[in-house]
């Protein structure tokens, strides 16, 4: 409890915070000079502001020679801590750990139902923003896109996405996984259930989507990327 109350107060000054998803959708170190230049601010505030968050385990820094001399530059990246917050605690990882053990158990039936569930949720997600959003509106190509981007940035997965006219196809990458923490004692099962669940999206979007992974964050890239090739519904 006492360190969910020391990541809300870190996070609840609104320049921090959005220096935080700043980093996470950047995916990659960052300098105390690029955030002051991104967020207009005097780099000691930005290096302030980075201290703290680095105070609560949100993010690590180390030093790194320029080959100019002087002192070394100070990089920051993600912790690799998970960092959770609920009040009262509640442990949602624990409860997909066991709900994704149990399917596994269950041999290739219980796997089959994971994926489809996977599937039926990327469904869902995109069928509940098309009615806020474009409610009894034909689509283009790029408003599809756009409720792709809002359900990735929604679910903490921050992708971009680029539409190739061409071979009519999307490619797009993850900077975050949003089952990190889950994927990272049984990555092959989770990040097929993942995979569902993005195809699920495009389904609700496009007919004939052959979903393509490319690169995985989990075997060394910096990303997990894809190419979606597609017919327009």
């Amino acid at each position: 409890m006492e360190k969910a109350l020391q990541i809300s107060s870190v996070l609840g000054d609104p320049t921090r915070f959005n220096i935080y998803q700043y980093i996470v959708k950047q995916n990659q170190e960052v300098n105390v000079s690029e955030i002051a230049k991104q967020f207009e601010i005097h780099p000691n505030v930005a290096r302030l502001h980075l201290s703290k968050l680095e105070d609560v385990s949100m993010i690590v820094s180390y030093p790194k020679k320029t080959g100019k001399g002087g002192r070394p530059s100070r990089l920051y990246k993600l912790s690799d801590e998970v960092i959770e917050l609920s009040f009262p605690h509640r442990d949602y990882k624990l409860l997909s750990s066991i709900a994704i053990e149990s399917f596994s158990e269950l041999g290739e039936a219980g796997k089959h139902a994971l994926y489809n569930t996977g599937r039926k949720y990327g469904l869902k997600v995109i069928e509940r923003l098309q009615t806020v959003h474009y409610s009894n509106e034909d689509l283009t190509v790029d408003k599809k896109i756009h409720l792709l981007e809002n359900a990735g940035h929604m679910l903490g997965m921050y992708p971009n996405f680029t539409y190739n006219q061409e071979s009519n196809s999307i490619t797009f990458c993850i900077n975050n996984c949003p089952f990190k923490e889950v994927a990272s004692h049984n990555h092959k099962t989770i990040c097929e259930m993942h995979n569902y669940f993005l195809k699920g999206m495009f389904e609700a979007l496009f007919n004939d989507v052959e979903l393509i992974e490319e690169e995985n964050m989990f075997q060394g890239c910096e990303s997990c990327t894809y190419v979606a090739k597609l017919s327009i519904v």
